[in-house]
């Protein structure tokens, strides 16, 4: 499994709208700006995200973006699987695994089982609102008086 830059760029999005959250909606060219990301590129990617009911725009002038919900909310998982779809390692494992006729007695299949298991149990049990918190100690860490 190897996350695309699609995916990276759902999370550095969907982490800006929760960090730059006071009430307004965040425009999509500040986001773009901040995280160095085409404006174009990111409109693909919302429209996902949006589609997904993950967020609400805004249109007119004071229009953007924001969350539908708390950053405690969305998991890791869920907006990554949003833009990505799939994210088992295999085909013979995972939500929409194909059954395979060698699954009985197959040694690797209990492998990409575990591995499957081992990486939705990371990203299903991250937040936004756990990055955010990451994020901040970054911050704390990097001021030296």
């Amino acid at each position: 499994m190897r996350i695309s830059t699609r995916g990276k760029n759902a999370i550095k999005f969907m982490l800006d709208l929760a960090t730059y959250n006071n009430g307004e909606p965040v425009k999509l060219k500040d986001i773009a700006k901040r995280q160095n990301i085409s404006e174009k590129y990111l409109e693909q990617i919302v429209a996902v995200l949006q589609k997904a009911a993950l967020v609400k725009s805004f249109k007119g002038s004071r229009g953007g973006y924001v969350l539908k919900s708390s950053p405690k909310e969305y998991t890791v998982g869920c907006i990554l699987k949003t833009v990505e779809g799939d994210l088992s390692p295999t085909d013979c494992v995972g939500e929409n695994g194909v059954v395979c006729e060698n699954r009985g007695y197959c040694v690797s299949y209990r492998l990409w089982q575990k591995l499957d298991t081992a990486i939705n149990d990371v990203l299903e049990g991250i937040t936004l609102a756990d990055m955010l918190e990451w994020q901040s100690e970054l911050l704390t860490d990097q001021y030296v008086i």
